[in-house]
C-alpha cells in the first residue's frame, strides 16, 4: 500500500502538546518492566546499535539499551554525542561505529534508530549491508513532507541548514534490502505519522503503537515490539504477528481497525 505523500500536512499545535504524556510512558515502563522481562523471549546476544534522535545523545536511548541487555542483548550507543545533523564526518564515523561493533562480536548488529536516528539507520544499512542483521526505526520521518514535524524550525536554527539541505539522499523512501519494520503513532506530536510508515513487502513492514514521540524509546508496547523483533532467528525474518491479545495494544497499521481505509490513512 502507498500514501499520496503531497497530502501530509504540518502537525498542529494540539499534538504537540500531547508530548506531555512521555512522562507517564516512562512511568507505564517502570510498572510493566517485571512482565516485560518474564514474557519476552530472551535474545541471542547479538549486538544492537542505537542512533538517538535530533538534538539527543545517548543518554535518552539508555532505558531501552537497559532493557535489551536484560533481555540478554548487546546494546550499544552511537557514541556520536547530541545528534545535531547530517555533519561531515558523520556517515565515516557511523560506518566505523558499525564495522567496529561487527568485528567484536563476529556477528551482524541490529540497528534501531529514533527519529532522525532512524533515518541515518535506514542509509547505514544501505552502505553496509553485509554488517547488518535487521533494521527498526521509531517514528522517523523517511518519506512524504519533510516539513512535516515541528522540530523543523529548531533544525534549521541549530544545525544552519535547510531540511532539504539535510537529506543524506534523495532515495529516502527506499528501504534497505534487509528487514526493516517502522514502528509509528497517529498520534507522533512532533512526526506526521504518515511520513513515518513503510509500505508492506517481503522484508519491510510497519507497527503501530499508541505512543508520544518522545516516548517511543520508553513506551512498553515499542518495547515489546523491539524485542519481538530481535529475538527473530536470522535469516527466518516474519511479519509482526497482532493476533490474539497483542491487538488490544497494537493496532492495524494499513487502514482502518476494522479493516476499511481510515479518512487520512494509508490507501
Amino acid at each position: 500500500m502507498t500514501m499520496h505523500s503531497e497530502a501530509v500536512r504540518p502537525l498542529s499545535r494540539r499534538l504537540l502538546l500531547g508530548e506531555r504524556r512521555a512522562v507517564y510512558e516512562f512511568g507505564a515502563l517502570l510498572g510493566t518492566y517485571p512482565l516485560l522481562r518474564r514474557s519476552l523471549p530472551s535474545g541471542d546476544g547479538h549486538a544492537v546499535m542505537i542512533l538517538p534522535g535530533f538534538f539527543a545523545s545517548d543518554v535518552s536511548t539508555a532505558p531501552l539499551r537497559t532493557f535489551l541487555r536484560a533481555k540478554g542483548y548487546q546494546p550499544h550507543g552511537w557514541n556520536h554525542g547530541h545528534n545535531l545533523g547530517l555533519r561531515p564526518g558523520l556517515k565515516e564515523g557511523l560506518l566505523a561505529r558499525l564495522r567496529e561493533l561487527r568485528s567484536q562480536s563476529g556477528r551482524k548488529v541490529s540497528l534501531i534508530g529514533w527519529s532522525l536516528g532512524g533515518v541515518y539507520a535506514r542509509e547505514l544499512a544501505k552502505l553496509a549491508v553485509d554488517d547488518v542483521r535487521l533494521v527498526i526505526t521509531l517514528g522517523s520521518p523517511f518519506k512524504g513532507n519533510i516539513k512535516a514535524t515541528h522540530a523543523t524550525k529548531l533544525y534549521e536554527t541549530l544545525s544552519d541548514r535547510t531540511v532539504e539541505d539535510a537529506r543524506v539522499t534523495a532515495n529516502l523512501h527506499h528501504p534497505p534490502s534487509v528487514p526493516t519494520t517502522a514502528i509509528f503513532s497517529r498520534s507522533d506530536g512532533v512526526v506526521a505519522w504518515q511520513c513515518c510508515v513503510e509500505d508492506a513487502g517481503s522484508h519491510t513492514e510497519s507497527i503501530e503503537v499508541r505512543s508520544s514521540h518522545s516516548g517511543m524509546g520508553h513506551h512498553p508496547a515499542v518495547l515489546y515490539a523491539i524485542a519481538d523483533r530481535l529475538a527473530q532467528p536470522e535469516h527466518e525474518w516474519k511479519p509482526f504477528d497482532r493476533g490474539g491479545m497483542r491487538a488490544l495494544f497494537f493496532p492495524r497499521p494499513y487502514g482502518s481497525r476494522s479493516g476499511g481505509t481510515r479518512r487520512g490513512g494509508l490507501r
